[in-house]
């Protein structure tokens, strides 16, 4: 058993932050922050009417598992 953390940037406010990298919101494969997330995205997506970017709730925690991370292999 191991542990994973990825880290980025985040794509809507440049902040750092750390991540499960196989359940973090993203767009076009550059990470979203939860803050970005729940108090700037999914605001101006429901005054639009739609649907709210939904993430896991261990999405931005370490993976706990070293076999739910996808290493770029292929199933």
């Amino acid at each position: 058993m191991g542990y994973i953390t990825a880290s980025g940037i985040c794509i809507a406010c440049g902040q750092l932050f750390s991540f499960h990298p196989n359940k973090v919101p993203s767009l076009n494969g550059k990470p979203i922050c939860k803050d970005c997330v729940d108090k700037k995205i999914n605001p101006i997506r429901k005054e639009k009417g739609l649907a709210p970017i939904t993430y896991a709730n261990d999405a931005y925690q370490s993976g706990q598992n070293e076999d739910e991370i996808n290493w770029g292999h292929q199933p």
